[in-house]
């Protein structure tokens, strides 16, 4: 479901600079211009091997909602210059009010296991309507990609247990919990606290109480009775107000008037202090009383590392409220995903493409040009490389070679017979919406069965195998003569 608060003109959601380049192009006559951006980051997020692609469904919402309104243009027509004088001339706010979108769009699904260099998005058609798709695109992409790749981590280290995204509180704005919450629930929880996420986006929603509904109350055994006569059938309770241990003591007491009415324990949920060694002393309590379908839920500022150092211990936990570290993205508050000019058409029959690259002393920096597509190759056991070619070059349904763009050394050869499958498929077709969105839990599934997939060194917390990446051969021998080119050599 696409999030209802992005189904509405967004069209000013952009950098300054991206409208005054619009401006440019329309003044100098080059806004229909054919052009190809890629969007893709550069390193993978929190020191790991792969990265979730998510956004794509709110990208879609963006660009079908696209115009602008009179109130943008009423805005727009009050920027001014240096000079005191409008910064946009009135016959070009009257082209943005016509302006009607017809990009041809490719991306990679929502939940796909991705990695640097890739085009998560492909973007071909008017320079000036490319332009301004950059910034909402980025904005939309990075930070969907960054929590749901947060989201995976956890739920690989969690294993079986149940994952539920607690964030809301500690997110960044309304917004930033909202897509947090939603990303969150793709890479792999099981459920968010974040009711309106759970109306918008048909996320399972879970909570508790908190230390306030026991402090309200003259004692815990107290308020632990209330609250299970109120809720009898969604009773967990956070023990560690005033003395843990204690707490689950007067857990277990509810629990038996519980039980004398027909309804069950839950949870305790433990909130502070050393959650191995509470864990496991709770469940030998709740053990011996015969609450053994009682799960330990745990919080307080958990994250991937804490889970994994906590099960190492033995940790008693089966279910982990993960909040501020997952909806903030820690310790990486960023993607660092960039949207590059990769081509413009020429007119010219016999070299339509004018191929695009951007130079750097970094060569991690240096883009690669071209129409791009993305290459995966499989086997019985799982994902083998991916390889990154241009849709305009010769040679992609040969026997190909795979190039390493920062170790031209490392080639890797697959024959005709390869299995694969080509990432890139198509989303907007001349500006019109021609891809069938699937569901949030088929998005969630699928990011499982792409982690399936991935070879279980790439999924290493620390220190993880690279997974191999290369460019196709001819698209390798484009951009070194670009390179060359561009740099007199």
């Amino acid at each position: 479901m696409t999030n209802k608060l992005y189904d509405t003109s967004l069209s000013l959601l952009t950098d300054l600079y991206q409208v005054t380049m619009a401006y440019g192009y329309w003044k100098s006559g080059t806004a229909e211009k054919e052009a190809v951006f890629n969007l893709y980051f550069r390193k993978n997020p929190f020191g790991g091997g792969y990265t979730i692609a998510c956004g794509l469904s709110n990208v879609i919402g963006y660009i079908e909602q696209f115009s602008f309104s009179r109130k943008d243009l009423r805005y727009l027509r009050t920027l001014t210059g240096n000079d005191g004088q409008p910064l946009f001339e009135e016959a070009f706010i009257e082209y943005l009010a016509a302006l009607k979108l017809s990009c041809t769009i490719d991306a990679i699904p929502e939940g796909t296991v991705v990695f640097p260099n890739e085009p998560l998005v492909r973007v071909r058609g008017p320079i000036l309507q490319c332009q301004l798709l950059e910034t909402p695109l980025l904005n939309l992409v990075n930070f969907e990609s960054l929590i749901a790749t947060k989201a995976a981590r956890l739920r690989l280290v969690a294993e079986s247990d149940t994952l539920l995204e607690f964030g809301l509180r500690r997110a960044q704005g309304i917004d930033g919990g909202m897509t947090a919450s939603r990303a969150a629930y793709i890479g792999g929880c099981d459920a968010t606290s974040n009711v309106l996420a759970g109306k918008l986006y048909d996320i399972p929603v879970r909570g508790t109480h908190a230390h306030s509904w026991v402090m309200s109350f003259d004692d815990e055994q107290q308020a632990f009775d209330t609250y299970a006569r109120v809720l009898p059938n969604n009773v967990t309770l956070l023990v560690d107000t005033y003395d843990t241990l204690d707490g689950v003591r007067h857990a277990i007491e509810t629990g038996h008037k519980l039980r004398a009415r027909g309804y069950r324990l839950a949870g305790i949920r433990l909130d502070s202090g050393d959650l191995a060694y509470l864990s496991i002393e709770a469940r030998k309590l709740l053990d011996e009383a015969g609450f053994t379908d009682t799960n330990i839920v745990a919080s307080n500022d958990l994250d991937e590392t804490i889970i994994a150092s906590l099960k190492q211990q033995g940790a008693k936990i089966t279910v982990w409220g993960v909040g501020t570290k997952l909806v903030t993205a820690f310790d990486q508050p960023a993607l660092g995903g960039v949207y590059k000019l990769a081509a413009l058409r020429t007119g010219d029959a016999h070299k339509p493409w004018d191929y695009k690259i951007k130079l750097s002393e970094q060569a991690i920096k240096t883009s690669t040009p071209g129409i791009q597509q993305v290459r995966r190759y499989r086997d019985e056991r799982g994902f083998l490389a991916d390889m990154i070619f241009d849709e305009t070059l010769n040679g992609t349904h040969q026997p190909t070679t795979m190039i390493d763009p920062l170790d031209f050394t490392k080639r890797r050869r697959f024959d005709a017979h390869a299995a694969f499958e080509d990432l890139l498929v198509p989303i907007f077709a001349a500006g019109q919406c021609v891809y069938d969105k699937p569901d949030i839990h088929a998005i969630r599934a699928r990011v499982q069965a792409q982690l399936a997939a991935l070879h279980p060194g790439v999924k290493r917390l620390v220190n993880p195998h690279t997974y191999p990446v290369g460019l196709e051969r001819h698209l390798h021998d484009l951009k070194t003569a670009l390179i060359l080119e561009r740099r007199g050599e």
